[in-house]
């Protein structure tokens, strides 16, 4: 078996919109990736921080795209959410859902009642649904200023969407914060609960992901190395100010960087390029010549003189045609 990135784990713990599929399709490559990985005994438990969907669907969702996924692949936020409601209340106790029915059909599997309303709810849970209102946000409020254990599936600030990133859960969560002060208890990620759900008995994860608040941050909770694929939300500008908590081990174009050498994906020093700070940033020089992937191997020369202390860089320049063509690929300008 080659030393490539894969043979160093036993699961993937992989993220779905932006990393396996964006809204109906696929990222390319992505599915064969995840059945060659299948292929030589590392399944893929496929978790979202998305409450709005069942397992179920979710499953069938990813097999009608071509990934080896049965429901007990997927694990959701709204599982996470309801089995750290249950941990927390006694069977029978009464629960106000905001949320979609799938977050409603978790609860209930817990023992719980759900509510509607605020009068009576012990604990409020709150996962995203397209059909949210302002009625239902006032009702939760309610509840938790009435001393309601307070449980949010996700707090991300945006949702994907081919129209681009719309209000998220996070967005919804903050307007009853808002209201009611305190802060829920988080069961998706970054928090490490859904993810270490997923793992399941293995031993050797690998976080997989497109966003760094969230799948990047979610591995430095778990304890375990992530990779970035460049398919999602996440940008080069984005990974370059990254703080420490949403770092990744290694950066990939795409789920192919799993067939790779590990050392070709960590950020760090390669051949044709090199970085250093100036007083304006960073500057790029070099021609990136030998390079399977130049533009990526620049981004990882300059992520790491971008993370080795000092200030995030307030911006990027090139010195050459070579390096200002990579900066182009890459999205990043001057400033």
């Amino acid at each position: 078996m080659s030393d490539d990135l894969l043979s160093r784990h036993d699961v993937l713990l992989a993220d779905l919109d932006g990393t396996l599929y964006r809204g109906p399709d696929p990222v390319p490559g992505a599915a064969d990736a995840v059945v060659a990985a299948a292929e030589r005994g590392v399944g893929t438990a496929y978790v979202t921080n998305n409450a709005s969907r069942s397992a179920a669907d979710v499953a069938h969702h990813l097999a009608e795209l071509g990934f080896p996924a049965g429901v007990d692949d997927v694990r959701t936020s709204a599982q996470a959410a309801a089995s750290l409601l249950g941990e927390q209340l006694p069977s029978g106790a009464s629960v106000l859902v905001v949320g979609t029915s799938a977050l409603v059909d978790e609860v209930r599997a817990q023992g719980l009642q759900v509510l509607s309303d605020a009068e009576g709810a012990d604990a409020v849970v709150q996962g995203h649904s397209p059909e949210t209102g302002w009625r239902q946000l006032a009702e939760a409020v309610v509840a938790i200023r009435g001393g309601a254990l307070w449980v949010a599936s996700n707090i991300d600030r945006t949702l994907p969407t081919e129209r681009g990133a719309l209000p998220g859960n996070g967005s919804m969560v903050q307007a009853v914060q808002n209201a009611a002060g305190g802060a829920p208890q988080v069961a998706g990620k970054p928090a490490a609960r859904l993810l270490r759900e997923a793992q399941g008995s293995a031993t050797h994860p690998l976080v997989v992901g497109d966003r760094l608040d969230t799948d990047i941050e979610g591995g430095h909770s778990l304890g375990a190395p992530s990779l970035l694929v460049l398919t999602g939300v996440a940008d080069a500008a984005e990974l370059l100010g990254a703080p420490v908590e949403q770092r990744p081990t290694y950066i990939g174009a795409d789920m192919s960087a799993l067939f790779r050498h590990p050392d070709e994906l960590l950020p760090g020093p390669r051949a044709g390029w090199r970085a250093e700070r100036s007083a304006d940033g960073l500057v790029l020089s070099g021609d990136g010549a030998g390079s399977p992937e130049p533009a990526l191997d620049a981004l990882r020369v300059l992520v790491a003189v971008a993370w080795d202390g000092g200030a995030a860089p307030s911006g990027v320049r090139a010195d050459g045609a070579a390096a200002e063509a990579a900066l182009a690929e890459l999205g990043l300008t001057a400033g």
